[in-house]
């Protein structure tokens, strides 16, 4: 049904509009052959009514009037019939051919049907099985016989049908150059629908979800009053607010990565003057109360830790402000061993495998931000899995690019985090604990580096195996990486 019925609403209006048409054709081509076949077979009525039955008496008579004993067919068109009944059974029935007569053999059913025909004058419809159809009215004779006279219905049938087969082709030229002109017509009219149509179709492909954003030219309304006008008047309106909203939350965007960058920028210094002082402290040769120590130790680390906090939130400002990065030649192969080799040192609990070819794998990138990259996605597999969880660094590189997987087989990322879990400050169990020491920026920074290299980030985790792909793009035939 569904391949029937257009899809399109140029399709349904043009389908409709001719399904409409066919209707009114055929209403109109039953009502006129009806009635032409109704008006027809009066004509025939009366013309029984008027030749008396003339033919019919003669049959009654047929051994008086003539010298030759014949019926009296003067005057009788092509096909008449007569027939005369006696004592209810018919005695004889004849039709005239040739301006002569014919005896017509009658079998049961039409001797039937005969003998059951009221003698009121009218006519009536009945089927002989020599003859056809014939319309026949029957009457009482002088000796009390019945008469009956009838024309063959067939003229009156050609008529019909030849006026159906010309009903039929006007009509059907009629529905298909209407069909062809009406879809003309139809296109022609939702011109403006259709420019709406693209009109939406640009927006829905913008990437609205950061960045600045050029929204399409309204759509041109020429009449406002109409179906088309103010679906176009509606969308332009929503155009605008959107575009108004995009055009704020880019500038809230923009300063508020001026502020980050600023911020960070502003802290570095007084956080690293506060870790210089307390490593200072921590060194004094004299004697130091333990409870001061502590607490020159906890300022060391959080110092530290602020450090990496400020560190990661200038790395995303830059990032953000598409800032380039470095382009040279990286060999990621020594980068994953040497960063396997720095997670086996700091978790070894964990169980580590590799997953390499068997050359080496280059591309081009920043060297630095890549390493990052391997090290916070080890870091996340370490930190979010319990010991002895296996965790497996695969690298690959075909024509389609190259590939780096980091798969573990632990309790997997929780499901209400998976959406946003390259969000920024987002941690697995929605705690403010900084137990671990994490500033919740690690795969954020991890698919800001990856997007700056042309690639993509993706994840896939259920309960037991947890992993993450990075994907980037295969290097140009000339860049000599591969």
């Amino acid at each position: 049904m569904n391949r029937i019925v257009p899809r399109t609403l140029r399709g349904q209006l043009t389908a409709g509009l001719v399904v409409l048409l066919a209707l009114a054709c055929l209403a109109v081509g039953v009502t006129t052959a009806v009635a032409l076949e109704g008006f027809l077979v009066g004509r025939l009525d009366q013309q029984l009514s008027a030749s008396a039955g003339r033919f019919a008496v003669s049959l009654e008579h047929e051994s008086k009037p003539d010298a030759d004993n014949r019926p009296d067919t003067r005057g009788q068109s092509e096909g008449t019939l007569g027939a005369r009944l006696q004592r209810g059974t018919p005695a004889r029935a004849a039709v005239v051919r040739d301006r002569t007569d014919a005896a017509v053999p009658l079998s049961a059913d039409d001797r039937r049907r005969l003998a059951a025909l009221p003698t009121d004058g009218s006519g009536h419809g009945m089927r002989l099985s020599a003859l056809g159809r014939y319309r026949v009215n029957a009457v009482v004779g002088d000796d009390r016989d019945v008469l009956i006279t009838g024309l063959p219905l067939r003229p009156v049938e050609e008529t019909v049908h030849r006026l159906v087969a010309v009903e039929a082709a006007v009509f059907g030229g009629a529905l298909l150059v209407t069909g062809v002109l009406g879809a003309l017509w139809v296109r022609l009219s939702l011109r403006p629908l259709r420019r709406v149509t693209i009109t939406a179709a640009s927006v829905a492909e913008l990437p609205l979800a950061s960045g600045e954003v050029a929204m399409p030219a309204p759509v041109p309304v020429a009449d406002a009053r109409t179906e088309v006008g103010q679906v176009g008047t509606a969308l332009n309106r929503m155009l605008g607010h959107v575009g108004d909203a995009l055009e704020r939350r880019h500038a809230g965007e923009e300063r508020l990565r001026h502020f980050a960058a600023d911020a960070s920028h502003e802290l570095r210094t007084p956080v690293a003057n506060v870790r210089g002082h307390a490593e200072l402290a921590l060194r004094h040769k004299g004697p130091v109360p333990g409870q001061v120590r502590r607490s020159l130790e906890r300022i060391q680390a959080e110092s530290e830790r602020m450090s990496r906090l400020v560190d990661d939130l200038l790395l995303l400002a830059r990032l953000d402000a598409g800032r380039a990065l470095e382009s040279r030649p990286v060999d990621l192969t020594r980068l994953v061993l040497d960063a396997v080799d720095d997670a086996r040192a700091a978790g070894p609990g964990h169980r580590w495998l590799l997953d390499l070819p068997e050359t080496a794998v280059t591309m081009t990138g920043d060297d630095h931000r890549l390493q990052q990259v391997v090290g916070n996605l080890l870091a996340n597999a370490r930190a979010h899995t319990p010991p002895g969880t296996a965790v497996t660094v695969r690298l690959a590189a075909d024509d389609q690019g190259t590939r780096l997987t980091v798969a573990d087989d632990g309790p997997g990322v929780p499901e209400q985090v998976r959406r946003e879990v390259f969000g920024r400050f987002v941690r697995g169990d929605h705690s403010r604990s900084r137990a671990a020491g994490g500033t919740g920026l690690g795969l954020a920074i991890v698919e800001a580096v990856v997007s700056a290299h042309d690639g993509r980030v993706m994840m896939n985790s259920r309960s037991g195996h947890t992993e993450f792909t990075v994907a980037f793009p295969p290097a140009p035939p000339d860049s000599g990486v591969r």
